[in-house]
């Protein structure tokens, strides 16, 4: 049976709570229930403070998962011992799960830049030689989102990944997700590029000490300014 997972507010979003959020999806897929996810952090947070429309899409997920450093914290000065998990890490374990039925449900990955998320493809691939992806970049014209759009609904894929960023996959996939509607649908934000080879993750220790979005910073040191969220997000988390 299809069993909800508990969730907990934070700054009044929900963050559904588990120790293994895959074999919950794969629940999900089971019981033909199709699901968005959403990977939040404190700067997705701290968007939806101010701007309704994020908000909603997240309220209205059916699974927000704790993908930054900033929520797991807050939920420990609350008492709730919930492990991160990055929506990256998440989305290679669906990957890998997913495999051996993408030959009659090919997997998508759809954003990023021409020719980064092929390449991306390419190395899963590699990876796993039996798995089938369909790809597209997110620079499409109107009438070739027409056309990928029809691609989606006559080939109704199981696993549908989204890289346009935040918050345009999350309304991307809001608007379009009826199309595929049994589908697990995931934003993985720059996930593309780091399986393409163009960036590249945390080290371990960095990830393990909830240091990532440090390194995040001195890969791209143009976010500096959006970094700026994370002090207000800390002092909200401790005030409200």
């Amino acid at each position: 049976m299809f069993t909800p997972l508990n969730t907990f507010p934070v700054l009044g979003l929900p963050v559904h709570l588990s120790d293994n959020y895959s074999d919950w999806l794969l629940n999900c897929i089971e019981h033909n229930q199709g699901v968005h996810v959403v990977t939040l952090n404190a700067e997705m947070a701290m968007l939806a403070q101010q701007e309704s429309e994020v908000a909603q899409v997240i309220q209205t997920a059916e699974l927000v998962i704790p993908d930054g450093a900033g929520v797991v914290i807050y939920l420990r000065f609350r008492g709730k011992q919930q492990q991160r998990c990055p929506g990256i890490e998440l989305a290679q374990s669906l990957l890998e799960k997913f495999a051996p039925i993408s030959s009659s449900s090919p997997i998508i990955f759809y954003g990023g830049k021409p020719g980064v998320t092929e390449d991306a493809a390419n190395y899963w691939r590699n990876r796993i030689p039996e798995i089938s992806i369909l790809t597209s970049h997110g620079y499409l014209s109107p009438e070739e989102q027409e056309t990928w759009k029809q691609t989606l609904k006559t080939q109704q894929p199981r696993l549908i990944l989204v890289g346009l960023g935040v918050p345009r996959q999350e309304y991307w996939i809001q608007e379009n997700r009826h199309l595929c509607p049994q589908a697990i649908w995931i934003g993985v934000g720059g996930s593309f590029d780091v399986w393409s080879g163009i960036k590249n993750r945390a080290p371990h220790w960095l990830r393990e000490n909830n240091l990532e979005w440090l390194y995040r910073l001195y890969q791209e040191p143009w976010r500096w300014r959006r970094m700026l969220v994370l002090p207000q997000f800390f002092i909200k988390a401790l005030l409200s």
